[in-house]
């Protein structure tokens, strides 16, 4: 079995299938309404992949979801590789300390 690509893909999956099966769709169902093969779905729903924001829109779009809402909580921390726990807030506050 292929490994999860990350935290953020299984819970994308994780997501993903609960909208789908809550509007009792198939994959198939999906894959023809977001104009991609179904065996493509199944793989992000398992994790095994992170789709595209193209293809994230497209899959949305079939489940009548905002796309934003499946990623709501998302971080870097849950991508591997990350090798700080840096964001542009913290660069801004060190610029406005050297500053003053």
């Amino acid at each position: 079995m292929p490994s999860t690509h990350s935290d953020a893909a299984i819970e994308l999956g994780r997501r993903l299938r609960a909208a789908r099966v809550d509007r009792e769709l198939t994959l198939e169902d999906v894959g023809a309404l977001a104009d991609m093969h179904w065996t493509n779905i199944g793989k992000i729903e398992r994790g095994q992949v992170h789709p595209s924001v193209e293809t994230l829109v497209r899959i949305a779009t079939a489940l009548d979801i905002d796309p934003g809402e499946l990623l709501r909580g998302f971080t870097a921390a849950m991508y591997p590789r990350k090798s700080h726990g840096l964001t542009a807030a913290d660069f801004i506050a060190e610029r406005q300390r050297r500053a003053h």
